[in-house]
């Protein structure tokens, strides 16, 4: 502290300079960081999407590293891995589930592990979410566009909307085991606002 005092001798609390605003509470820096990755996500996945089917789409795939990686643009009707093609509507209600969950759970983000991994996920969950309205044959039934195969012919093919939900969930069960909550406490300890 830096042991400043108002005008009227008062001693000034929180850190806080005179003239200057206070800092944002705790709770809303976490979901400053969870928007701002968020908002990260979603426009790479969107650029991407949009440089790949001007440069790529209908063409011959683009090897990267033989064997290992290569760019070609498919369109994924289904879920990961190209499960359930016919069920599209399904996956567009739960894509939009999955974002509802996640803002209503920002209202008790304290923890800045768990900002990084719902904003991962937020924006992943978008990401794909406006392939699915938006995108031909439309009605919420818009196929998603991928375009990262790794190890062709032996992986599917995705996209960072993907990459990014998938190391959401992976951070996600790693925070889970090893006992931190997204309210800032970790195996029962007390909240943390700092």
């Amino acid at each position: 502290m830096r042991g400043l005092q108002a005008a009227g001798g008062a001693p000034l609390t929180g850190g806080a300079v005179a003239g200057e605003p206070a800092a944002a509470p705790p709770a809303a820096r976490r979901v400053t960081v969870l928007a701002i990755l968020a908002v990260v996500v979603y426009g790479l996945d969107l650029l991407t999407k949009t440089v790949m089917l001007k440069t790529l789409e209908g063409r011959e795939p683009v090897v990267l590293i033989p064997g290992l990686l290569q760019l070609r643009v498919i369109f994924n009707a289904g879920a990961a891995f190209s499960i359930g093609t016919g069920m599209t509507i399904v996956f567009t209600v739960i894509a939009t589930g999955v974002v509802i969950a996640i803002l209503r759970t920002a209202r008790n983000l304290r923890s800045v592990p768990w900002a990084i991994t719902l904003g991962l996920m937020l924006g992943g969950a978008l990401g794909n979410l406006t392939d699915r309205v938006f995108r031909y044959p439309g009605g919420l039934q818009g196929h998603v566009v991928d375009f990262i195969e790794a190890f062709p012919g032996r992986f599917p093919v995705f996209n960072v909307a993907d990459s990014a939900i998938v190391c959401g969930g992976i951070l996600a069960v790693f925070l889970a085991w090893r006992g931190y909550q997204i309210d800032g406490t970790h195996d029962g300890e007390e909240k943390s606002d700092d």
